[in-house]
């Protein structure tokens, strides 16, 4: 019980401060300085329980603000402090609830099997190719056998293309936004590609 409560006032607190406070963030990223990275990391990290800001966006204003070589370890940074706090929350706050919930949905559970048939490409793939949401990810990760440190570097690894692509993308913006337009552009026609490929049943709309 005490671990569910810790738990929920984490997620509380994070998620209350970000939103309340995002513009007071977002100016404090553009303005630079000592505690912009500090700020930077702390919003993406917030960002992974809660869109309180498109990540998209915090990661391209990172690109523009320090550059393409800081911007993306700032943002790599901060997005894993986020994946791995909500990876052990839902292992170790909030797993009997979270497990009777999965279990009314089978294709969760599928997918949780073959997280733990093959931990680390089911996790670098699901980063690689985002055919699930990256918070159910971590929630069905940290609910699964799968071990924190295959997790961690199976989403380090996963998650570096596209904030590479993104930070590029925000760093160049300024100076040539169609540029910026078209990097970012590709990638997502690449990853739907992927998709219609190898996912194709995702793309179907159901049948009423």
């Amino acid at each position: 019980m005490l671990k569910k409560v810790i738990g929920i006032l984490v997620i509380i607190a994070i998620i209350a401060v970000g939103f309340f406070q995002k513009e007071a963030w977002l100016d404090a990223i553009k303005a630079g300085g000592m505690f912009s990275v500090l700020f930077s990391m702390l919003l993406i990290a917030a960002d992974v329980f809660f869109p309180i800001v498109p990540f998209a966006l915090v990661a391209a204003l990172n690109g523009a603000v320090f550059g393409t070589a800081n911007g993306i370890w700032i943002t790599l940074t901060g997005s894993m402090l986020g994946t791995i706090l909500l990876f052990f929350l839902a292992r170790y706050s909030f797993r009997d609830w979270a497990r009777k919930k999965v279990q009314a949905y089978p294709a969760i559970q599928s997918y949780e099997a073959s997280f733990n048939k093959n931990a680390f490409t089911a996790v670098l793939l699901g980063r690689l190719i985002p055919v699930i949401p990256s918070l159910i990810m971590n929630v069905i990760c940290g609910l699964s056998q799968v071990r924190w440190h295959v997790f961690f570097f199976a989403s380090l690894i996963g998650k570096i293309p596209n904030i590479v692509v993104v930070t590029i993308a925000g760093a160049n913006f300024t100076s040539n936004k169609l540029l910026s337009i078209s990097i970012y552009g590709a990638y997502i026609l690449i990853i739907m590609l992927v998709i219609y490929k190898k996912f194709p049943h995702l793309l179907k709309v159901p049948k009423k």
